[in-house]
C-alpha cells in the first residue's frame, strides 16, 4: 500500500504543480523589488536543472558527473529553487509556506521510490554513490570528477528547455500583475 500511494504522488505531481500555479499566480501580489530577488532565485533554478539535464541518461547509466557528484537529485533542487523563487517574487509569504508544504509532501515520497528503482537498476553502484552523495541539500565539494562534460543533445531530448521557459511565462504574468493591477 505504501508504495502504491508513493508511486500515485509520483504521477500526479506534475498536475499537482499546475493546480498550485492556478492557486499562486491568483494570490500573488509581486512588487519590483519581489520580481528581482525571485527572478535571480528562480534563474539559479532553471540553470541547474538545465545542467543536470546534460548528465543524466536515464536507467542507462548512473549519473555521477556534474551536478550529480554535489546532490543525487539535483533537478528536484533546481525545483525547489524555481518554486521559491516565484514564492518570493509573489510576495506573499504563506504562498511560499504553501509551496514548501507541498514540494515535501510530493517529492520526498517521490525520492523514496526513486531509490528503491535506482538500487535495483544499478546496485552496488547506487549504494555507493547513496552513500557519498546527499538525497537533496548538495555537498560541498563533488564526489567524483568523472571528466564526463555536458552534453547539449541530452537538454534538447529531456526538452529541459521547457523550465525556462515556463519560468519566463510565469515571470513575465507576475511582471505584469505588478505593474499593470497593482
Amino acid at each position: 500500500m505504501i508504495n502504491f500511494d508513493k508511486r500515485l504522488v509520483q504521477r500526479i505531481r506534475v498536475p499537482l504543480g499546475f493546480i498550485f500555479a492556478i492557486v499562486f499566480l491568483i494570490f500573488a501580489r509581486p512588487t519590483v523589488l519581489t520580481l528581482a530577488i525571485g527572478s535571480v532565485i528562480a534563474l539559479v533554478g532553471v540553470l541547474i536543472r538545465g545542467w543536470a539535464s546534460g548528465h543524466i541518461r536515464k536507467a542507462k547509466k548512473l549519473a555521477v558527473s556534474g551536478p550529480y557528484g554535489y546532490t543525487r537529485n539535483p533537478l528536484y533542487l533546481g525545483s525547489l529553487f524555481i518554486g521559491l523563487g516565484f514564492s518570493a517574487a509573489a510576495g506573499v509569504w504563506w504562498l511560499a509556506l504553501v509551496f514548501c508544504v507541498l514540494f515535501l509532501g510530493i517529492y520526498l515520497p517521490v525520492m523514496r521510490v526513486e531509490i528503491g528503482d535506482m538500487r535495483r537498476i544499478f546496485g552496488e553502484e547506487f549504494d555507493e554513490y547513496e552513500q557519498n552523495v546527499p538525497l537533496l541539500l548538495p555537498r560541498f565539494t563533488a564526489w567524483k570528477n568523472t571528466g564526463e562534460a555536458f552534453d547539449f543533445q541530452l537538454y534538447l531530448q529531456y526538452r529541459e528547455y521547457r523550465a525556462l521557459i515556463g519560468a519566463a511565462v510565469v515571470l513575465v504574468i507576475l511582471s505584469l500583475k505588478a505593474f499593470f493591477l497593482a
